[in-house]
């Protein structure tokens, strides 16, 4: 039996005994069209961080249809959200609902020997793989298949396409769509925010900001919300300024108001008395009347624009050569695994090429090929190379911020400071050593090391692991500015598509160069690929024709001219041969 029960005004809860005797309880709610479940509520939340307010939710309900996207700076909050909503962390205030079953895919916790679907380790290539062997990216997708394989109506999850590569991203993605329940993660992936999500959700100052759509109309949104508050706040500013100065002419014009003249009789002097206090009178009532209008004035706060960084990159100088790096016939593998053989590859001045494959396929062993020139790989004697490596290698963790900087920096100490400063990094904040930062501050500090050194080409391996969505995009804008040469790794397919003007593609065990975006290379591949299916298709065709002619020369007919047959033959088979050719 199945009640429906209405709670207050827009939801209904559904009470019902199953089959096996358990008792169901499920909130609906009338939203838009239909109806759709409460999966989450959050009520009166408080999470602090030692004397900070970390998070403060009031009111919060995620329905059935939610995919939601949550974006934010690091540090605000996004992962400690998702910990609360899973019971990882405990908030000092508030309460927290979830209806029905979950599964979190986290950042940082290892993946349990949890029951994994044998269709999801297919599907991630995962057979055969021990656990203590796994790479960042298959540890992930452990994880994700992990998750996948639960029945679950709600997904959480927390930067889940971190270290996987784009074919894998590709395929999280696909899941996410047929994924029938409703999610909640954490993503700077701009692809997959627009792609799988209907709601984005911003964490900044502590609040959440709910916005209907994927990632792009978040931001023309929120950019329409800013300009809304800043015109509000300019009219308030006016009208505010306005009224002051209205008061300050009405008390101005009250201490004009003289006593009588001394030469005036007391007649006259009564009546010039009558008519000052009625004139003050006046001007009293039209300033309290002013002073209640601001009184009664909303006041609008200023809007707080998010402070972002801000990179000054050096242009790339001294370097006249067409080609600046040049590999012929390499081949990299370690013992019987082959990354690439016979690979040939040129990156040309003024280029920015992006180095793209499966986790695994050599990006960057080629890298460090490239800076170690390896047998089969020419550099310019001009290039001084600046390389951003995943492992912060260029830090030194037991040193301050301004002392890593000023071990290789062409400038004075001021304006490194500046620099920082521009990276977010203020007064004392540049005496915080390497160790205690997070993997975002240490990816700022990396790039203000490299620029602020003697370089002309720039190296970046993953760049934007670390990085908030908005640090994500100021790099992204820095980058299509500078005017010098890029190599860089990425999995980002938007900052790829954005930056590359050329690419080197690492799959098959082969290099495949191509002058365009990724996105480019992705739809002549496709092409080709039809082109191919077109090609073996005339070739199919014309060996069935050629069989044909050789079963008539061999029996003839009485009507088969074998002349004509065998020039037949001969133009079949060369057609034959050139299109296998």
């Amino acid at each position: 039996m199945i009640l429906k029960q209405p709670i207050h005004t827009g939801l209904v809860m559904m009470l019902w005994f199953d089959n096996c005797g358990h008792f169901w309880c499920i909130i609906l709610s009338e939203k838009r069209s239909g109806f759709f479940l409460v999966i989450l509520e959050i009520n009166n939340l408080k999470k602090y961080y030692g004397d900070r307010l970390l998070l403060q939710i009031d009111k919060l309900k995620i329905y059935s249809e939610d995919r939601i996207g949550i974006v934010g700076l690091n540090g605000v909050g996004k992962s400690t959200l998702l910990d609360i909503i899973t019971n990882k962390v405990i908030p000092e205030e508030g309460n927290i609902k979830i209806y029905g079953s979950y599964a979190y895919i986290t950042q940082l916790d290892q993946a349990k020997e949890d029951f994994i679907d044998e269709k999801f380790i297919k599907e991630f290539n995962l057979s055969g793989k021990k656990k203590e062997f796994l790479s960042g990216g298959e540890k992930n997708k452990f994880k994700i298949a992990q998750a996948f394989s639960k029945d679950i109506n709600v997904l959480f999850a927390d930067e889940p396409t971190a270290n996987l590569d784009i074919l894998s991203i590709q395929k999280f993605q696909d899941m996410i769509k047929r994924f029938k329940g409703a999610i909640m993660m954490v993503s700077h992936d701009r692809e997959l925010l627009d792609n799988c999500c209907n709601v984005i959700m911003e964490v900044d100052n502590g609040t959440v900001t709910t916005y209907k759509g994927n990632y792009s109309n978040f931001i023309k949104l929120k950019k329409a919300k800013l300009e809304r508050e800043e015109f509000e706040y300019s009219e308030y500013i006016k009208e505010k300024n306005k009224l002051q100065k209205a008061v300050l002419d009405i008390e101005g014009k009250s201490k004009v108001v003289r006593n009588a003249p001394k030469r005036m009789g007391n007649s006259e002097a009564r009546l010039h008395k009558m008519g000052n206090q009625k004139a003050k009178a006046s001007l009293d009532k039209s300033k309290k009347a002013i002073i209640s209008r601001l009184d009664r004035l909303q006041v609008k706060e200023k809007p707080k624009n998010t402070e972002k960084i801000k990179i000054d990159l050096k242009e790339s100088n001294g370097i006249y050569n067409k080609i600046l790096i040049e590999g012929e016939n390499i081949n990299k593998g370690f013992g019987k695994n082959k990354l690439f053989e016979y690979g040939d590859f040129k990156i040309y001045n003024k280029t920015r090429t992006a180095i793209v494959g499966n986790n695994g396929s050599g990006k960057t062993t080629l890298i460090k090929m490239i800076i170690n020139k390896e047998q089969g790989i020419k550099v310019s004697k001009n290039l001084k190379i600046g390389y951003f490596s995943q492992d912060f290698s260029i830090l030194d963790e037991n040193k301050t911020i301004i002392e890593n900087i000023m071990e290789s920096s062409i400038y004075d100490e001021s304006f490194s400071r500046i620099t920082l400063s521009r990276l977010l990094f203020k007064r004392e904040e540049v005496y915080k050593k390497v160790l205690k930062l997070s993997g975002g501050e240490r990816v700022k500090v990396s790039f203000a090391k490299i620029i602020l050194s003697d370089i002309n080409l720039l190296i970046l391996d993953e760049p934007t692991n670390y990085l908030d969505i908005y640090s994500m995009e100021a790099v992204e804008k820095v980058l299509l500015e500078f005017k010098g040469n890029l190599i860089f790794v990425s999995h980002d397919l938007r900052f790829i598509n954005k930056l590359a003007t050329n690419i080197i593609v690492l799959e098959d065990n082969k290099l495949i160069s191509y002058a365009g975006n990724y996105e480019s290379y992705i739809e002549n591949k496709k092409h080709l690929k039809d082109d191919r299916k077109d090609l073996e298709q005339k070739i199919i065709v014309l060996e069935n024709k050629l069989a044909e002619i050789i079963g008539k020369i061999s029996m003839p007919r009485k009507n088969d001219n074998i002349k004509e047959l065998d020039k037949e033959y001969t133009l079949v088979l060369q057609e034959l041969k050139d299109l296998k050719r």
